[in-house]
């Protein structure tokens, strides 16, 4: 596999950890605020969508800091995708 095609499946890869870091936590933030137990919902959701995100760094980077650069890119790219989306549904409703 080429260097640019590896860089671009770590850019895909790090795009999809942070559509599911970010949507994780608009989705804990809609059930959190309604809960008698809205610390656990946060804290509980915040380690297990760090843990996931890092983990999958360190899986997609493989040790390579340009694939870790790709990765980065990636998942601040689905930031600005999942807040838009979000707004527009919030919007919606």
């Amino acid at each position: 596999m080429s260097e640019m095609a590896q860089i671009l499946g770590a850019v895909l890869g790090g795009a999809v950890l942070g559509m599911v870091f970010f949507a994780g936590l608009w989705w804990t933030v809609r059930r959190g605020l309604s809960s008698k137990l809205a610390g656990l919902w946060f804290s509980g959701s915040f380690l297990l969508r760090t843990a996931i995100v890092v983990a999958g760094f360190y899986f997609v980077a493989q040790g390579d800091w340009r694939r870790m650069a790709g990765c980065v890119a990636g998942f601040l790219g689905a930031r600005v995708f999942v807040v838009r989306l979000t707004r527009l549904k919030e919007e919606a409703t």
